[in-house]
């Protein structure tokens, strides 16, 4: 993604320097960045994402070494899957034989995996298990915690809707009964997996272009202004 206003305006000692396009064109093209870099990179990403296969492939054919154990992504994926298909006892089953401290260590992680598994209760409409569970589970941590027992309440608050209605928002992203609140936990615990594994909880590559076209935003406000600014003095002659 190349970034090329019209101007570039660059920090000179006490005052600035404004560059031409074609001169700015010919820095970057000076720039040199190396192929094991963006190699690592999208390494780096399939890792994090959990594209075995591909990171597998990926390694074979450009050498590059993905930095861990790709068997591992396999048992962080088939943890992803059981909580994206609402199986929550066997997600918190896989990760206690992945790693017992992944949850023993982060109360706010398991709090969130318990709330999920009342969730899928109240969505099968077994309410009655469903009371029983928040009671005997969720209502102490949620008395321990301002934070639990808010979210504890909205959850509860789904028990007023019956399940014919309740079977119409699984598309709506915007409650706790549509699919991405399955993504949503899905995601925070493959990153506290990662966490716990010392690898990158999120992908740099996706943050790396935000920052590409933060940058590109910046200079060409910049140059708008260079432009403006030399309208006025061109107005003042």
């Amino acid at each position: 993604l190349p970034l090329s206003p019209s101007f570039c305006v660059m920090s000179c000692g006490d005052g600035k320097k404004t560059i031409p396009r074609d001169e700015w064109e010919r820095r970057l093209e000076k720039t040199k960045i190396r192929k094991a870099d963006l190699n690592k990179l999208v390494m780096n990403y399939l890792v994090v994402e959990g594209f075995k296969d591909a990171a597998e492939t990926f390694a074979r054919e450009s050498n590059t070494n993905p930095g861990t154990n790709l068997d591992a992504i396999g048992d962080r994926m088939a943890i992803r899957r059981s909580l994206q298909d609402g199986r929550v006892d066997e997600a918190i089953e896989r990760v206690n034989d992945l790693d017992p401290e992944i949850l023993d260590t982060n109360p706010r992680l398991f709090f969130h995996l318990q709330q999920q598994r009342l969730i899928e209760l109240i969505r099968e409409d077994r309410i009655e298990e469903a009371l029983t569970f928040a009671q005997e589970e969720l209502a102490r941590r949620g008395e321990e915690d301002a934070r639990f027992l808010e979210e504890l309440e909205r959850t509860m608050a789904l028990m007023a809707f019956d399940a014919k209605s309740i079977a119409t928002w699984d598309g709506n992203t915007d409650n706790l009964l549509g699919t991405s609140q399955r993504q949503k936990i899905a995601s925070e615990l493959n990153a506290a997996i990662l966490s716990e594994q010392c690898q990158d909880k999120d992908p740099r590559l996706p943050s790396l272009l935000k920052m590409l076209l933060w940058v590109q935003e910046q200079l060409d406000e910049k140059a708008r202004c260079v432009t403006r600014l030399e309208r006025e003095r061109e107005r003042g002659c």
